[in-house]
């Protein structure tokens, strides 16, 4: 009854609802990268090349998690790296206690993402023939066995080991860094899948040996960390699209929830920056020769995967059509709002409903991402430096930046559907 009143409320008279006008905004162009030379500069620095072929070697051409899960346990064994870094740090004057408070909240972010990847290999259609290489022995290689025996790191390290154990703990096998495996499960071949020591084979950056700045590997290694988990979140992004595709609309849903969580996760290794030396950051972004040259050039955007990851992320609005099973009405008439409509109020396919406000999640994380970068660069910088290259501050005018943030809602017809539902209730 309350389905059939609802479709005669969404062509009654009097139900009135106002949208708002979005947002305008005027841009020289859509979100893209900087320019080839400050991209080529940035990847050179990070030797993203050589992580790159390391990030999509297939070892195990059966395990079809393999392309998600090698670089996001790549990406820890990095922020181990990072975790030595500040522990061997001789600087009396750095916050050690925040870094190592956050570096622990960033592992034990990184673990559940981890183990929420590990548990979608077994749910439902995974054969045997697709599950992960395991064995009865513990990784040699990895460095979390140093972090947890060195004096400086001993706390923070045995954490790590309770924090694996515990997010395991509905996996088929767990991790095998050393944790203390209570239920005797399987040990993932680590070091076959991670290749740790040739990922530290990259632990120093081409300027290591002519700039005497400590920052330098602080800043280095924390962007590893990030491109890493830009590369898992395109090869996720890849898997949500193939999935919905499919069908398989509740594998989708999880997918899309994991992308949320990398981005929040991205904003979480982002902050890190606010905890380098203020003196000593700026001498270092001196030595690199870091300086923006345009309106446009905001410095997250000499990342090519992250530009790629954010159109991809947007992009996503395009299989609402095939989730809510319509077409789009080619004179721009309501057929998804009120297919999405119809979808609320019935509840019978609800991983389509999850999936959808999945979709919208990540909207909301993009934006707070690039929102946060926003601010984090005035922070580190001075708001004078930040603010150079932008046009004055007006309604018509602003970097792309600040588009990211400040653009429309990327899913209208769910934007609509969800404010007719909202009329419709406070209407009764």
């Amino acid at each position: 009854m309350a389905d059939l009143d609802l479709q005669r409320k969404m062509v009654s008279p009097k139900l009135h609802v106002t949208i708002p006008e979005p947002f305008k905004l005027s841009v020289s162009s859509p979100i893209s990268s900087s320019s080839s030379a400050d991209c080529s500069a940035y990847e050179l620095y990070l030797r993203l090349p050589e992580l790159r072929n390391l990030w999509s070697s297939l070892d195990f051409p059966h395990w079809i998690s393999e392309p998600v899960l090698k670089p996001a346990l790549q990406a820890l064994e990095i922020t181990f790296r990072l975790i030595l870094t500040v522990a061997s740090d001789t600087r009396p004057y750095i916050n050690r206690r925040e870094w190592i408070g956050r570096l622990d909240s960033l592992t034990t972010c990184q673990i559940k993402i981890v183990a929420s990847i590990c548990e979608d290999e077994y749910d439902n259609e995974q054969s045997v023939s697709a599950a992960a290489p395991v064995s009865n022995g513990w990784s040699s290689l990895s460095l979390l066995s140093e972090i947890a025996t060195c004096q400086t790191s001993e706390s923070i390290g045995k954490k790590i080991l309770c924090t694996i154990e515990n997010e395991m703990r509905w996996c088929k096998y767990t991790l095998g860094l050393g944790e203390p495996n209570l239920s005797g499960k399987p040990y993932l071949r680590y070091d076959a899948v991670c290749r740790p020591e040739e990922l530290h084979s990259l632990k120093n950056n081409p300027y290591a040996d002519h700039i005497e700045n400590q920052e330098n590997q602080m800043l280095y290694t924390i962007h590893q960390i990030l491109e890493s988990w830009i590369y898992v979140s395109v090869n996720l992004l890849n898997r949500i699209v193939s999935r919905i595709e499919e069908g398989k609309f509740e594998k989708a849903s999880s997918d899309v929830y994991l992308l949320e969580r990398i981005w929040k996760l991205l904003t979480e290794i982002e902050d890190l920056h606010i905890l380098m030396d203020p003196e000593d950051f700026l001498k270092l972004k001196k030595q690199l020769q870091i300086k923006s040259t345009s309106q446009n050039d905001a410095f997250c955007f000499r990342s090519k995967g992250l530009v790629e990851m954010a159109k991809m992320s947007k992009e996503l609005r395009q299989k609402v059509p095939a989730v809510l099973e319509v077409e789009v009405d080619p004179t721009g008439g309501p057929r998804l709002q009120e297919a999405a409509m119809r979808l609320y109020s019935r509840k019978t396919e609800y991983e389509k409903i999850h999936l959808l406000q999945g979709m919208q999640a990540v909207e909301a994380a993009a934006k707070r991402f690039f929102f946060g970068y926003q601010k984090l660069v005035a922070a580190m910088l001075g708001s004078a430096e930040a603010n150079a290259n932008r046009t004055a501050a007006s309604h018509e005018s602003c970097d792309s930046l600040t588009q990211m943030f400040m653009e429309p809602p990327y899913y209208p017809s769910l934007d609509a559907a969800k404010t007719f539902l909202g009329e419709f209730w406070s209407q009764l």
